[in-house]
């Protein structure tokens, strides 16, 4: 399994706020050794590399992680679901409304229930 970790450059130069997080998180955790690869989707470069891979995975929000494994690629756009589905993560208190909002960031189209 080979794991890229996605996280994005803004127009305005500055590093994507929710990325910044996701990447502290993964520091704290210790799962940052377990990425293979970190790639930068610059907002003032359409041919960087980040950009190509999230128009190629139809992905419009960062940060994301490509998972690639022998039978398949999955994409996952959520950080809580990519830890507990790739490496069995338990969920911590809070983490499951955590998990929530961070759906309903990514897909703003969803509404409560």
């Amino acid at each position: 399994m080979r794991i890229t970790f996605v996280k994005k450059v803004l127009a305005s130069g500055e590093p994507c706020a929710k990325c910044r997080d996701v990447e502290e998180r993964l520091e704290r955790s210790g799962l940052m050794s377990r990425i293979d690869r970190v790639v930068v989707a610059d907002e003032r470069d359409e041919t960087s590399e980040g950009m190509r891979l999230a128009r190629r995975h139809n992905v419009d929000r960062a940060p994301f992680f490509i998972v690639l494994s022998d039978e398949r690629t999955t994409v996952y756009t959520v950080y809580l679901k990519f830890v507990r589905d790739v490496f069995g993560g338990e969920p911590t208190p809070g983490s499951e409304l955590e998990e929530a909002r961070d759906l309903l960031r990514a897909h703003p189209d969803l509404d409560l229930v």
